[in-house]
């Protein structure tokens, strides 16, 4: 049974819009893009629906797993490459294109990181805890600001990690004076929303 209820009671006490140019980003791994961010996203989510089987039509029911897409984000490249350089050493140092010492190095100097205990052996045949990775990943933060700039929603990443990085696009054709832009996609193990 249906519950009364009376137009003024549903009607909504903030009247205010949200607005895509009040917020602040940032990422523990990357604090030289965190001033540069232009753009950032609150990835979609989706749930993938399970199918029931009959003789006739297949009916779509309420799934358990979710997919959720990637982060986004786009930042002006400073004069020295410094916060691009950032991120480049850090997509690099995930996939060491040139040899097995360029994860070593940001594992062990550029991450910033905290890695757990690592536990060595020193006999060959020992076989001891594998290398902990959580200096390879980081957490982030999309703050969400009112129209006075106050934090009312924060979301937090957790274990994000690059998967892509954008291209630096030089020309001498241009007519203005345009600041380069990069864009970069992250992966993560899940995000959550908390309003404040």
């Amino acid at each position: 049974m249906a519950t009364s209820q009376s137009p003024l009671d549903r009607q909504p006490d903030k009247l205010d819009y949200a607005s895509p140019t009040q917020f602040k980003f940032g990422i523990l791994q990357l604090p030289k893009v965190e001033f540069f961010t232009v753009s950032a996203n609150v990835p979609g989510i989706s749930g993938t629906p399970a199918i029931l089987n009959t003789p006739f039509k297949n009916i779509p029911t309420m799934g358990d797993k979710l997919e959720y897409e990637n982060l986004s984000i786009s930042f002006i490249v400073d004069e020295y490459l410094e916060n691009y350089l950032s991120l480049h050493n850090w997509i690099t140092g995930i996939g060491f294109p040139k040899n097995r010492g360029q994860f070593t190095t940001h594992r062990d100097v550029t991450s910033t990181t905290p890695a757990s205990q690592r536990s060595t052996s020193s006999d060959i045949g020992d076989v001891g805890n594998a290398t902990p990775d959580k200096s390879m990943y980081s957490d982030a933060n999309l703050m969400i600001l009112s129209n006075k700039n106050n934090p009312i929603v924060e979301i937090s990443f957790e274990d994000i990690f690059p998967i892509s990085l954008g291209a630096l696009d030089y020309t001498q054709s241009a007519t203005d004076v345009d600041n380069l832009i990069v864009s970069a996609e992250f992966a993560y193990k899940i995000y959550e929303v908390k309003t404040l």
